[in-house]
């Protein structure tokens, strides 16, 4: 049931404007009455004038300038430098509710792991005919290269990222699973390290759990894999460069682990072996944690124009020398095409039912929902497989007759590259915005980490749709973050 906007009179101060819209609001009840975990921020909020929230605004802004959390935006071959964008108002979420969306998570990154090592290797998932082996053959992160690969411990997932939205009946829905190189923990920590620091107060009424030994728990992470068990690995993390739009979080992370932040052209293979030039000379490698995608990694395996990765590190890693996180060829997980049938995966490898559903997807390789997608593609997403950061994707109600047109051509000339789901009214959330708080739309990104257990970090990244009535939440296309509070019991 839709119902139209509309703004309560009982709303005080800064929320005297505020409208609730179709979408489901973390806030508020379609009554207009605080939900019980969130009336003591209501109250917080309700004290204080424009004036002052705009100075906690400024001195968040400040903040992030002064610590230099950043992010690049890459518009027609041009990276501008932004500050991070986080509005004050953190998003709350009860421990009961949590612990559902933990128990989901577990669940799905258990799958996933077992669904790579098993198309990686004995293939039964697709024998069973319950994935049409011509979606992982031609899904364009599918490493063939690595067929018969050894992976540390079994686990090729070490950090994923999986995005989770609201739709308006309040339902927790996957949105999609980043398994490759997830970025944003870093920009989660910092929220609250921000949010702390500029307002204190606000934290005085809640318990709120601690996300800050994320760092400590990834390198526990890291060290469970190293080669041979060895209880003191040498890591390091292996990073594009400074002109990479994660960067900042880069150093960040390094620095947090206490481990060398190195680049391609620090790294030397010799007998299988990996080497750090130091100052001291060549120190031996065990576990790297690579923000570096599959294609760049190794230029004798697979791009070979590639300037960012090592010559011969995949070798060393098929003979076992060294460790990687995440493992090579996990894209073919997290690709869109193969999205769907992550519930059939949880069925067939677990035996149990998804706790956490999928959006409702439409493959334009089934004639009938090519048929669809093509006759209401103005009612849908689309979205091309391999894309990622809002790019490669049309937003039916927000398009032109000319986009949708041109991505009709493209669904129906390469129908493997896209998916299609209904627009869903993402959550709203109250966002200072203009002198006043309004609702915008956000979703939530936590972080699981995989290793000898699976950690989801109490915590997550919220992400804002900052201009009115947007459904993007992604930096890249203008939003912004909040940070994300997971209450104790």
């Amino acid at each position: 049931m839709s119902h139209p906007p509309s703004t309560h009179p009982g709303f005080p101060g800064l929320f005297k404007d505020y409208n609730l819209g179709p979408a489901y609001d973390e806030m508020f009840t379609r009554e207009g009455v605080a939900r019980p975990h969130y009336q003591m921020l209501l109250r917080q909020l309700s004290s204080l004038s424009a004036d002052a929230f705009r100075r906690i605004r400024a001195m968040t802004e400040l903040s992030m300038l002064q610590d230099g959390v950043g992010f690049t935006v890459y518009r027609q071959e041009e990276g501008i430098e932004r500050v991070w964008p986080m509005d004050p108002v953190p998003r709350i979420i009860p421990a009961k509710e949590w612990s559902h969306i933990e128990r989901g998570l577990i669940q799905r990154i258990l799958t996933l792991n077992l669904f790579l090592k098993d198309i990686y290797s004995d293939q039964f998932i697709l024998r069973d005919r319950i994935i049409d082996p011509r979606l992982i053959y031609e899904g364009g992160y599918f490493r063939r290269e690595f067929m018969g690969g050894k992976v540390p411990r079994d686990v090729y997932i070490h950090v994923c990222g999986t995005d989770l939205i609201r739709g308006v009946d309040g339902q927790y829905l996957v949105l999609e699973d980043n398994g490759r190189t997830p970025s944003g923990v870093s920009y989660m920590l910092t929220n609250r390290q921000v949010l702390k620091h500029v307002w204190p107060q606000v934290f005085e009424q809640y318990d709120v759990r601690s996300n800050d030994d994320y760092p400590a728990a990834l390198l526990d992470v890291l060290r469970y894999i190293a080669p041979g068990g060895n209880p003191d690995p040498t890591v390091v993390l292996l990073s594009p460069g400074i002109y990479n739009s994660a960067y900042f979080e880069h150093t960040f992370l390094a620095q947090r682990m206490g481990v060398e932040l190195v680049e391609g052209r620090d790294l030397v293979v010799d007998q299988n072996r990996i080497f750090m030039r130091t100052t001291r000379g060549l120190e031996r490698v065990d576990v790297i944690y690579r923000r570096i995608d599959d294609d760049f990694l190794d230029p004798l395996v697979f791009r070979p124009d590639s300037m960012l990765g090592v010559p011969g590190v995949v070798s060393a890693y098929r003979a076992g020398q060294v460790a990687l996180a995440n493992s090579i060829g996990t894209g073919i997980a997290d690709d869109k095409g193969i999205y769907p049938f992550v519930p059939a995966m949880i069925r067939y490898y677990l035996k149990q039912d998804p706790i956490l559903p999928n959006v409702e997807t439409f493959r334009p390789l089934v004639k009938s929902h090519m048929d669809h997608i093509l006759a209401n593609i103005g009612d849908l997403v689309v979205k091309t497989v391999n894309e990622s950061g809002g790019y490669g994707m049309l937003i039916g109600p927000a398009s032109t007759s000319k986009q949708r047109d041109e991505f009709r051509d493209l669904v129906r000339a390469k129908p493997r590259d896209f998916i299609a789901q209904p627009v869903i009214q993402l959550s709203a959330h109250p966002t200072f915005v203009e002198g006043k708080l309004e609702g915008r739309h956000v979703d939530l990104r936590p972080f699981v980490l995989c290793g000898e257990k699976v950690t989801v970090v109490p915590g997550a990244l919220t992400r804002v749709a900052l201009p009115r009535g947007s459904l993007v939440v992604n930096s890249s296309q203008g939003g912004g973050s909040k940070d994300t509070w997971v209450l104790a019991e």
